[in-house]
């Protein structure tokens, strides 16, 4: 029966997640020909092929996809084995793989980072951006040991733990007709040409079956990817755009802005922690976790707009 190793698992997702033999070998610094090796001797040994080759790059068969899977939990355990042995020794050691939404990173994940880090030097955290769906994913699979979401998504593989809100507001150019206005409902909108990002997804989808419920098309004169690039075609009065007041309030001023609270209740929205388990983190995630649940909340609302609070998620069972 085939003994997996260590090494030749870390290859073979290497080689899943490059997509690339070539690519793999120059990510571990190990020569192609013995990372295809490698690959022929699983395969040989298991007899069944684990990759599908073709002129572009490789992908992963049915019996490597489960071979990926079981991979990245053992390779993860190996990494938590490691974290835990190495404080007895020289102290807490480790990494840990983070994925956040882009409306997390922009409002505070930096600065959560950088306090953690000044308190666990031997500590190192890789930050992966991502949409929400993907990160509720990477945790699953383990690609990511935590996870920054919008509620917006569910998952029954991973325990999801209520964090912080925030709340979404239209942002205009100073001159532009909604510019003067205190607090919007998201209806006094259709009729003015927006800008779309499309890291929202899940908000986007929301946004379009309100405007289907009062049987009036979203007019979008661009879409972008980036929140800059919406900002940069608010500042030139092209459209408008429904964006976390939290995340562009410290723009205002660089791009002569406008933020209107919206009053809509799906205006409101929480942000989420997603691990597969608490109580199965490795010691350097475990502390990571720690200090998000211990960071301030910073659960503030925008003026004239009343907090709409968000029922508390229960923790799903994990499989």
């Amino acid at each position: 029966m085939w003994q997996p190793d260590p090494t030749s698992l870390r290859l073979f997702v290497a080689i899943c997640e490059e997509g690339s033999i070539a690519r793999a070998s120059e990510r571990e610094a190990i020569a192609a020909a013995a990372v295809s090796k490698r690959i022929t001797d699983m395969e040989q040994s298991l007899g069944t092929p684990l990759l599908s080759r073709r002129a572009r790059g490789v992908s992963p068969t049915a019996a490597g996809e489960v071979l990926l899977r079981h991979a990245r939990h053992l390779m993860h355990s190996v990494e938590v084995l490691q974290a835990d042995l190495s404080e007895f020794s020289t102290g807490v050691r480790g990494l840990v793989r983070v994925m956040a939404n882009v409306s997390s990173i922009v409002e505070f994940v930096p600065d959560l980072i950088a306090s953690f880090l000044q308190s666990n030097e031997k500590i190192g955290v890789v930050l992966d951006e991502r949409v929400s769906t993907e990160i509720v994913r990477g945790v699953a699979d383990g690609i990511a040991d935590i996870g920054i979401c919008r509620d917006f998504v569910g998952g029954t593989e991973v325990q999801m733990l209520p964090f912080r809100d925030d709340h979404f507001g239209v942002v205009v150019h100073k001159d532009h007709p909604l510019s003067g206005m205190s607090i919007l409902a998201f209806p006094d909108t259709f009729k003015y040409e927006q800008i779309g990002l499309s890291v929202n997804a899940a908000l986007n989808s929301l946004m379009k079956r309100v405007a289907s419920e009062h049987d009036r098309p979203l007019r979008y004169r661009a879409n972008v990817s980036t929140f800059d690039a919406a900002l940069r075609l608010i500042q030139l009065n092209l459209g408008l755009a429904v964006l976390p007041i939290e995340a562009v309030t410290r723009y205002r001023q660089t791009y002569d802005i406008c933020t209107i609270p919206l009053s809509d209740d799906w205006a409101t929205r929480q942000f989420v922690i997603c691990v597969q388990h608490v109580d199965k983190l490795s010691v350097a995630a475990r502390r990571f976790f720690d200090h998000l649940m211990s960071s301030d909340s910073g659960c503030s609302h925008p003026p004239n707009l009343p907090l709409q609070g968000l029922p508390v998620l229960p923790l799903p069972p994990v499989p």
